[in-house]
């Protein structure tokens, strides 16, 4: 197992025994504390207990080298396992508005909501307190490690701070401000959802223009172009290819150089441009660059 498998592994588990830990007290608070809002935070816990188990199976299935069936190596497992965590936050929002419409119908039916204990008030602000704290670790780990899943995994933490702090004040409306504002339990979960189904969304589609091939941001490709380009020989570049592979990017192109030197020069001079690519985009990016003679008519991508 490499360092960064480690560091991925212990980040992820750290957040796993958190995520247990708040999943068994949410739940306690929300039926013995009597708050609807505290048992959907639960639930949203819960999503992120299984995200973490599901980066935990990726990420070592990503870490493998290239074989065979796999010649530009399993990257995009982790890809996966990121898109199944934006699906999971989606549902876990979806979730969360259904629990809440429910008990808001059932207000406004004439039924009597419950009032909420100080136990989920207490809950509330001890998870909004931890997961403030995980996101904050967990996402400065995803950086350092690179890991898509790990950053998407803070980001999922930061979800489940805002569903706290959301039932936070349900709660507390709930609490102190008579049996007219009890509403605001259920009202608090519907709002907080609307962020969680965002948040999930936009952790989601990347991922899903990641495995549907989607280039890369145009930016990007500019940037690109101008390091070749820079590269002492090349003339001009067209038909240039992108797409991300889990955390490197795949690179193809045509680059136009002078014909009438010999194959030796030409090839020295393309690993040039590779190795300029590779010290913008890191080490694992992969570089292919077809060589073409120079007729002086510059060509634009996909020509």
């Amino acid at each position: 197992m490499s360092e960064r498998e480690r560091e991925i592994y212990k980040v992820t588990l750290i957040g796993s025994v958190v995520n247990a830990i708040l999943i068994v007290l949410k739940f306690i608070a929300g039926f013995v504390g009597k708050s609807s809002a505290m048992v959907a935070d639960a639930v949203h816990s819960l999503s992120d207990f299984l995200s973490d188990i599901i980066v935990i199976i990726f990420v070592k299935i990503a870490g493998k080298p290239t074989d065979e069936s796999h010649d530009y190596g399993h990257g995009k497992f982790e890809t996966f396992a990121t898109l199944i965590i934006g699906i999971l936050l989606v549902f876990a929002g979806v979730g969360l508005s259904a629990e809440g419409i429910k008990h808001v119908v059932s207000y406004f039916q004439g039924e009597s909501l419950p009032q909420p204990t100080s136990l989920a008030l207490i809950v509330a602000i001890v998870s909004i307190v931890l997961k403030e704290i995980l996101y904050r670790y967990t996402l400065h780990k995803g950086k350092k490690l690179n890991s898509k899943a790990v950053e998407a995994n803070a980001l999922h933490h930061r979800s489940d701070a805002f569903s706290s702090i959301g039932t936070l004040v349900g709660v507390a409306g709930a609490m102190f401000f008579g049996e007219k504002l009890r509403i605001l339990d259920p009202l608090a979960a519907i709002t907080v959802s609307l962020f969680i189904i965002k948040s999930g969304r936009d952790i989601a589609k990347p991922c899903l223009d990641e495995l549907l091939e989607a280039s890369l941001p145009e930016q990007t490709e500019q940037k690109i172009l101008e390091i070749v380009k820079s590269a002492d020989g090349i003339l001009d570049v067209h038909r240039l290819r992108t797409r991300r592979i889990g955390n490197d990017i795949a690179i193809d192109l045509h680059a136009k150089m002078d014909g009438s030197q010999t194959l030796s020069e030409a090839h020295d001079k393309v690993s040039i441009a590779e190795q300029l690519l590779k010290k913008e985009f890191g080490p694992g990016t992969i570089v292919n660059i077809h060589e073409e003679p120079w007729k002086g008519v510059p060509e634009e991508k996909g020509e």
